[in-house]
């Protein structure tokens, strides 16, 4: 079967202008509501994050469900009433028999009095899955700071360096397709930050870069088979040419965002609470960076070429003929 991705490229283009306005969207309200695009982690605003989970082999301590709203009275009886709180599942059971704290810094008298007054309320907890971590703000800005400059960084470097092997405007239309897939991502870790409370780390900034190192080689082999093509055939329409190779390339596209796709699901569901979302990460870009190589980079560029192509009508031939 060959694909004819040009004659449907406003489809495409939909799809992609749905889901980055959803995701823009999202990070408007997130904006209002927390002061930031996504919701941070520790990593980027600083503070201190308690995990605590309930030691069910007491009896009678994991009876009943934990109430957010006992939770949140205790954490108002300490002054941090403006904590995020949130009621997780233990590993073992998978029930809710945990609760996650991220709120100001705290020192080691805060903790372990926040700690008890927690565990007379709703039960004794098991300190062997107790996690606290304390980031400083200072800390957490840098770390944003960095992460933003190695963005930016690796999007000049791309640019340089598709302009030097291909063209300009292979490599304008090969960052617009990395953009895309950079503004896919970010949005549905703004939505999921809404829906889900999905914090977003230092891993995120990690992953971002990894997809646009991943979303580019793909991008690279379809205009290097592009480029081939139209040095054997220069008079052929740009769109056959770009679906020609989309085609040739296909096979190869797929079974390598596939395979790759099999051992980040395997991280996501084995690898444990660190890379959970990491791994997510990946699987949003790396899908999406297969997507917009054949859908939008390839298409965006036939487009443009088209247009070039074009003869331009100048003012005294329009005079003479009129």
């Amino acid at each position: 079967m060959k694909l004819s991705i040009n004659k449907s490229r406003s489809l495409w283009w939909g799809i992609s202008s749905i889901i980055i306005l959803a995701g823009i969207i999202s990070m408007v309200i997130s904006w209002q509501q927390i002061g930031a695009p996504l919701r941070p982690s520790l990593d980027f605003v600083g503070g201190t994050r308690l995990q605590f989970e309930r030691d069910c082999s007491n009896p009678d301590n994991c009876n009943q469900a934990i109430d957010i709203n006992e939770v949140r009275e205790v954490a108002n009886a300490q002054g941090l009433g403006d904590s995020s709180i949130q009621i997780i599942a233990d590993k073992d059971t998978g029930k809710d028999n945990g609760v996650l704290i991220r709120t100001k810094t705290l020192d080691v008298e805060q903790r372990t009095k926040l700690q008890n007054a927690l565990s007379e309320k709703i039960g004794t907890f098991d300190p062997q899955k107790t996690q606290i971590d304390t980031v400083g703000p200072t800390i957490g800005k840098e770390l944003l700071r960095s992460g933003l400059i190695a963005l930016v960084v690796s999007f000049i470097g791309i640019i340089v360096y598709l302009t030097f092997r291909f063209q300009l405007d292979f490599a304008v239309f090969a960052i617009i397709a990395l953009f895309h897939d950079v503004l896919v991502t970010v949005g549905i870790f703004s939505i999921l930050g809404l829906v889900a409370g999905i914090e977003v780390d230092s891993l995120f900034i990690v992953a971002l870069l990894t997809i646009t190192g991943f979303s580019v080689n793909d991008t690279v082999v379809i205009y290097d088979r592009i480029r081939e093509t139209l040095k054997i055939n220069p008079n052929h329409p740009i769109a056959e040419i770009v679906d020609d190779a989309v085609n040739q390339t296909l096979t190869r596209s797929i079974n390598t965002t596939l395979t790759t796709l099999l051992t980040l699901f395997a991280i996501f569901l084995f690898g444990g609470a660190t890379l959970k979302n990491f791994s997510l990460a990946l699987i949003i870009g790396f899908t999406m960076g297969a997507y917009s190589s054949i859908f939008i980079a390839s298409t965006l560029l036939a487009l443009w070429r088209e247009r070039k192509a074009q003869p331009v009508v100048s003012s005294t031939s329009e005079s003479i003929n009129s």
